[in-house]
Parts: C-alpha cells; sequence; structure tokens
C-alpha cells in the first residue's frame, strides 16, 4: 500500500468511516447529545413569526427546531388575530362591532355568539371594578381627540355630552337571541381595552391544539401570554419598560403559563397648560388618568391581564391592591411618577 493510501485510510478511520456500524450509531448518539448541548446553552435561538394586526405587531416566539410544525401552528394562530381584527375593530365599518354601534342605539342587534360573550364579559368587569373597565368610552376617546390621535382639551360642556354616553350597565342583553341593544343614543362600544388580549387567549389556543407547549405571544408588548419555557430556562423572562422612556428597562418578570397586560399613556398623549394627558380615560369622571405612568397586570388569561391593566390604571394603587386581595391568581406591577424626574415602582398580589 502506497504511503499515500496509508494517509488517506488513516484519515478516514479517523473519521469513523470505518466503525463498526453499533460504534457509528454511537458515535452520531453522542455527536447529536453534544449538538443539543450546545443548542441549550444558546439562549438565543428561537424562532419569530410575526404579523401586523390591530394597529400592534403580534409576534410568535418558539424554541429553534423544537417543534417541525411551527410555523403552520404560527401561521394558523396568526390567521385566528386577522379574522378577529375583521369582526372587533372599530375601525373597520363592516365589523360587528361597527354594525352594533351604527344600529344598537335604535334596535337590538344579533351578534356571533363569540363576539356577544365577549360583551357580557366586559359587563361583568365593568361590575367588578365599580366601573374602571368600560369599553363604552368611545364617545370620551373622540371628545378628547385620541380617536384620530390629535389629542385636545374638550370643553366641560362636550366632556359632559360624552358622559352622557358612557355606561356599560346601560347595555341591553337578551341571551335567547345573543341580541345588544345600545341603551343610550349615541353609545358605541370599543374593544381597545380588552380585544388584543382576547385574541391572544385565542390564537394560543390553536398553537397548544397544534403540540407546541413551549412559546411567548405578544400583541403590540403591552399584551402577551407564555407558555412552557425559553430553552435553557423555566419560563420566559420578559421587560418592564420605562412608561417615559421606551427602551429602558425598570425590571425583568419570568412569566409561565400565565399572562401579562400593561396600561399607560406612553405613545398617546399630549401637553396642554402645563399638564400632561393620556389616552386612558377614566368612565367614571371623564378625565384621563393622571396619577400613574403605567399600570401591569399578571392574570390567567391575556382576555383578562389586558382589561385589568386599563381598570387598575384608572384605579390606582389602592383601589387595585384591594381588588388583588380578593383574586389570590392576580398580580400588579404600578410605575409612579416620583420625585424630579424619578418614578416609583410599588407591586403586589402574585407576581
Amino acid at each position: 500500500m502506497t504511503e499515500e493510501r496509508l494517509r488517506s485510510s488513516r484519515r478516514s478511520f479517523l473519521r469513523g468511516q470505518f466503525l463498526s456500524p453499533a460504534a457509528q450509531q454511537e458515535k452520531n448518539a453522542l455527536a447529536e447529545k453534544e449538538r443539543n448541548r450546545k443548542l441549550a446553552e444558546a439562549p438565543a435561538q428561537y424562532m419569530e413569526y410575526s404579523r401586523k394586526a390591530m394597529a400592534s405587531d403580534f409576534v410568535i416566539f418558539t424554541n429553534a427546531g423544537e417543534y417541525e410544525n411551527a410555523f403552520d401552528a404560527a401561521v394558523d394562530a396568526l390567521d385566528e388575530v386577522s379574522r378577529l381584527e375583521k369582526i372587533l375593530s372599530y375601525f373597520i365599518p363592516e365589523s360587528e362591532v361597527s354594525c352594533l354601534n351604527e344600529d344598537g342605539p335604535y334596535y337590538p342587534v344579533t351578534l356571533s355568539s363569540e363576539v356577544y360573550q365577549l360583551l357580557r364579559f366586559c359587563r361583568e368587569l365593568f361590575e367588578a371594578t365599580d366601573g374602571a373597565f368600560d369599553v363604552t368610552t368611545a364617545p370620551l376617546s373622540e371628545v378628547w381627540g385620541f380617536m384620530r390621535r390629535q389629542g385636545r382639551l374638550p370643553t366641560e360642556e362636550e366632556r359632559l355630552e360624552a358622559m352622557a354616553k358612557v355606561g356599560t350597565d346601560f347595555i341591553i342583553f337578551d341571551d335567547a337571541e345573543t341580541s345588544v341593544q345600545l341603551g343610550r343614543e349615541g353609545m358605541k362600544v370599543a374593544f381597545g381595552s380588552i380585544g388584543k388580549g382576547y385574541a391572544l387567549d385565542c390564537a394560543a389556543q390553536i398553537l397548544e391544539l397544534r403540540g407546541l407547549d413551549n412559546y411567548l405571544f405578544h400583541g403590540g408588548l403591552s399584551s402577551l401570554i407564555a407558555h412552557g419555557a425559553r430553552r435553557g430556562r423555566e419560563d420566559w423572562l420578559v421587560g418592564l419598560h420605562h412608561p417615559l422612556k421606551p427602551t429602558e428597562r425598570l425590571m425583568e418578570i419570568p412569566l409561565k403559563d400565565r399572562a401579562l397586560g400593561t396600561s399607560g399613556s406612553a405613545t398617546q398623549f399630549f401637553w396642554a397648560n402645563g399638564h400632561r394627558y393620556g389616552h386612558v380615560l377614566d368612565p367614571r369622571t371623564g378625565f384621563p388618568g393622571m396619577d400613574v405612568l403605567s399600570a401591569t397586570v399578571l392574570a390567567p388569561t391575556a382576555t383578562e391581564a389586558d382589561a385589568l391593566a386599563t381598570a387598575f390604571y384608572v384605579m390606582g394603587p389602592e383601589q387595585a391592591k384591594a381588588f388583588c386581595e380578593k383574586r389570590p391568581d392576580l398580580g400588579a406591577i404600578f410605575v409612579l411618577p416620583d420625585s424630579g424626574a424619578n418614578v416609583k415602582i410599588v407591586q403586589f398580589g402574585n407576581i
């Protein structure tokens, strides 16, 4: 055998080409184990699927390579978000909500079961929060200019006129017909304070039906749901951002099989007469909430986390704490203004 052939045979032996089938199988298994170990030690390795909907970016994160059907499952879940936007949107003329707003003040409007039940749940939250959560505040948002993203100070007459059109307790429900009538002329329903959370819950069900146990799913960063864990961790780690400095993180929150919602005025506000007015309106007064920078709620579902974050924002820490004391499955984090440009973090409940 020539020297060159000897060198070639030695290289082949070292590469495992002359190993027995059993030895080769063992070698492959060890190599696979080593690849998995390296993958587990690379926490940044994940897959991301996104779509624009409900004026937000809905994004799904899964562990890279964990599910063969991750892409198809993510597309189906995002399709569900798009479907819900078409029926829940205040701004789409042919949506169920738009039809209800147009005809509801004059006669009962029959709704699909899912929209009817969501509105029923909104009524329950309205009562539980003593009116702090209210899906009929659209007339107030209009006179304050937030529906057009052009904030303005309304006159006292405008505010009182809008207040006369607000109140979920004036909605008339007919369970037998799944129909709804808006009990005051000019009343309108908008699901902006709960719609993204509801869409996340519905879409997350699709992911789980497709066998995805580990994922993080958010709608515009303010609403998210986490299931299982990110590779290399026992949960998912999400950041709570400074409400006035969006690129700055105030703290990190571990999340597993739970949802989180944040309400604040970081993106929609205006200044007038030396005061900062945000878009989160207190339906009980007709004015924007002024004493809270952001309110974050941890809850079993994204629907509830989204809605209660809005309610807690206008309720303030003391009322929210009393609410959480009756609900041990909830947690709340408030970012409050402090001296100068500083902020203060207050948290309670199940964080």
